[in-house]
């Protein structure tokens, strides 16, 4: 029965949001937030501050490091990078996803530009993409096998020769092994 239950809230997880994950509308106009709970609860109007700071960790980027925030519960995903208006020159955020999926992420409520590294369950990044500040419009990934979202300032994949192919892992190790043990 515990299975299940966790299924259900991994699958609720699907609709997050805002500077992170969309509600898997290609307009990017949807509300929908946490797929199963309230509409009320999924508008991203609802939101508006920036969360707290989350818990960090460091990340290696190809031979790059770098901190990273970890948006870790649903809601952290749902809220992202809403409404911050700064980030280091070497910070990001990290999401791990619930599930490998085709990941969508928007810029509801986001005044930073940043770019996002779609990343595989090896940790291999897939795809980089530019994310333009309050862009609702969502960067929907090539690929259906993403299961890890790093956004970063805009241009620091690049800046650093950060290119698809490359590998992103934790102090701790892979990426898989740090957020998603066996049980």
């Amino acid at each position: 029965m515990n299975r299940w239950i966790i299924l259900a809230v991994l699958l609720a997880v699907t609709g997050l949001q805002g500077c992170g994950r969309s509600a898997g509308n290609s307009s990017g106009t949807s509300a929908a937030g946490t797929g199963s709970v309230a509409q009320a609860e999924n508008d991203p109007d609802d939101i508006t501050h920036e969360q707290p700071k989350l818990p960090t960790m460091k990340l290696y980027v190809g031979a790059e490091e770098m901190v990273a925030e970890l948006a870790l519960t649903p809601e952290q995903l749902r809220i992202g990078m809403m409404f911050r208006t700064n980030l280091a020159d070497n910070a990001g955020m990290l999401f791990p996803l619930p599930y490998t999926q085709q990941a969508s992420f928007w810029m509801k409520h986001c005044p930073l530009p940043l770019s996002a590294a779609y990343i595989d369950t090896e940790g291999v990044i897939q795809e980089i993409h530019e994310f333009e500040p309050f862009n609702t419009n969502s960067v929907v990934a090539a690929s259906n096998n993403i299961r890890f979202v790093l956004e970063t300032p805009q241009g620091w994949f690049q800046k650093h020769h950060i290119q698809p192919g490359m590998a992103v892992a934790t102090e701790r190790g892979p990426l898989m092994q740090t957020f998603f043990r066996a049980r």
